[in-house]
């Protein structure tokens, strides 16, 4: 209650500039009287100033000052109520009455507890103090000079009248508070599609973090081994597996530096929807997977057509990172499921026969292996089952394509379609 109290007397003291601002109008249109020393003068130039709190309370900032100063001294949940300026003219208007409410009951509390106790106090010394039994406070029938005993009563009467006053003011405030001040349609779909798009990049960090780490564990466990096989009959080919072990972990360790320090970040690094690290693409690291691959021991046979353009950098950005992370993704369970060797196919499709990257219509990746690549993946139930190829899925749906995986004429083969239209950036 005492807090309540407090934000009473909070919204009286907002109410002052605006009072004191319509006590000079309301005096000069009077004929100059001061407005102080009127009781009725004083009422209008409270009944003045509440027009000019509505007005004022339609601006977008005073939803989130008043949301702070209800939350901290109402008593009411904080998840009941909105965060952030208000974003429509609906929620300025709810804002605004109770902005309204706030300060104007706020002043009525207030002056009730700068009248009341001084009165209540020479009250109740009334009996005790001879020059204060002079006054002439009588009170009607509660004639204080013929009763000086009563004053103490009616003291006390004032007393218990202010705390239930503000009392009854503090609860009504706390009960509409929400009504008022909580998240409107509006704001409950925005905060839905804050939250989708900080799901969805830390989805994306999830998948950046799974293909290259687990990729990275793959590749370093078989050179590892391998490296131990031919330690002693092929010293060079060791060399080779060691080489490429310390590479691997080298850029792995970069990936998962720059995602766990967007993710130490918290809230802003999704809440903008960007702030990924920069990824590995097809244009600039394809042949360093593919040399790490290597050096596992398992033979990987690369063909690639990127048509005239000679290589993979005209590709758009976006395009190529995914279409690297797919690359990634199919060499990964190559790896860990088996030893076969691996055939990829990179190749894009021209549209009508025109040979310019701006009219690519679209990029195809296949990777096919022995069956003994796909051991342990049930026919069919591989393309969804593993979260490896699930993100793979997810990176081809971004561009509006699509990947297929399981068995396929005898062997296991991965294959992505991505689309190089002109939304692809």
């Amino acid at each position: 209650m005492l807090l309540r109290w407090v934000h009473l007397i909070l919204g009286g003291a907002l109410l002052m500039p605006y009072f004191l601002l319509t006590e000079v109008v309301v005096g000069v249109l009077a004929g100059g009287s001061n407005a102080t020393a009127s009781l009725p003068l004083s009422l209008a130039a409270y009944a003045a100033a509440l027009p000019l709190v509505a007005v004022t309370g339609l601006f977008r900032l005073v939803r989130p000052m008043s949301v702070a100063a209800a939350r901290a001294l109402c008593g009411v949940p904080g998840e009941r109520f909105a965060e952030g300026p208000a974003r429509s003219w609906a929620a300025r208007g709810r804002a605004s009455a109770w902005w309204t409410l706030h300060l104007g009951v706020g002043a009525l509390v207030s002056g009730m507890s700068l009248a009341v106790p001084p009165m209540a106090v020479v009250l109740l010394a009334l009996p005790f103090v001879r020059a204060l039994r002079d006054l002439p406070v009588g009170l009607g029938p509660f004639d204080t000079q013929a009763h000086p005993y009563v004053a103490p009563l009616l003291g006390i009467a004032l007393l218990a009248g202010l705390v239930l006053c503000a009392a009854g003011a503090g609860a009504l405030l706390a009960r509409l508070a929400p009504v008022l001040l909580g998240p409107t349609a509006a704001d409950r779909l925005a905060a839905a599609e804050e939250r989708a798009a900080d799901l969805a990049v830390r989805n994306r960090l999830a998948r950046e973090l799974h293909d290259a780490v687990g990729h990275a564990l793959s590749a370093v466990t078989l050179q590892a081994s391998a490296a131990r096989r031919v330690l002693d009959s092929d010293p060079g080919f060791a060399r080779e597996a060691l080489a490429a072990i310390e590479d691997t972990t080298r850029r792995t360790v970069g990936e998962l530096d720059a995602v766990l320090g967007l993710l130490r970040e918290g809230d802003g690094a999704g809440a903008g929807g960007g702030g990924l690290p920069a990824a590995p693409t097809l244009a600039a690291d394809l042949d360093g997977l593919l040399a790490r691959s290597r050096a596992s021991g398992i033979p990987i046979t690369a063909r690639q057509d990127p048509g005239p353009a000679g290589d993979w950098g005209w590709l758009p950005a976006i395009a190529s990172r995914e279409a690297y992370r797919i690359v990634q993704e199919g060499l990964s369970n190559a790896l860990r499921h088996g030893r076969g060797p691996v055939d990829l196919r990179i190749l894009v499709r021209v549209r009508g026969g025109q040979g310019e990257p701006g009219a690519y219509e679209e990029l195809e990746i296949t990777m096919t292996n022995d069956p003994a690549a796909a051991a342990g993946a049930a026919p069919g139930a591989r393309t969804t089952g593993g979260r490896g190829l699930q993100g793979a899925a997810e990176r081809a749906a971004l561009l509006g394509g699509q990947v297929e995986a399981g068995p396929h004429e005898g062997r296991w083969r991965l294959r992505a379609v991505l689309p190089l239209g002109e939304g692809v950036r």
